[in-house]
């Protein structure tokens, strides 16, 4: 089965996901350090390198929020977007791998994997890597002829 987008649509939606991910990674880590954690039990970091959410706050703000935001201006002024964005997906990916090894589960982080995971998508099939995806009358990748 395949959608057939249009690449800037897809581009849009990508840029959309990535703003998106940035304002919620920095809202998470406002909650983080100005609330204490916004209701996490402190007694969860206990065994890890971790003492207080100070540090947890600063890198999902920092490093998965800005990550998400370099991508998105990056996309959107054509220099070297795709990659900004893998690169913002898998951290995004990192940070939810690593919060349900230190917290346990909770749904949230469904969609936030999802998110990670939908960005990657939207990436490989900018580049022609998934081709059911994006039109090819839209200027994705040149294919090479059939033998």
């Amino acid at each position: 089965m395949s959608l057939l987008l249009p690449r800037r649509m897809v581009s849009r939606v990508l840029v959309s996901l990535l703003f998106f991910g940035a304002v919620s990674s920095f809202g998470g880590a406002v909650l983080a350090i100005v609330f204490n954690g916004a209701g996490v039990p402190l007694d969860q970091l206990a065994g890890t390198w971790f003492s207080s959410v100070l540090v947890l706050g600063l890198i999902l703000g920092i490093i998965v929020g800005g990550t998400q935001l370099v991508a998105a201006f990056a996309l959107l002024k054509r220099h070297w977007g795709l990659l900004a964005a893998a690169v913002a997906g898998f951290a995004m990916l990192i940070w939810i791998f690593t919060e349900l090894a230190v917290l346990g589960y909770s749904w949230l982080q469904s969609v936030y994997f999802g998110l990670g995971m939908l960005e990657l998508i939207l990436v490989l099939a900018l580049l022609g890597i998934a081709p059911g995806v994006v039109s090819p009358a839209q200027g994705s990748p040149e294919r090479l002829p059939a033998p």
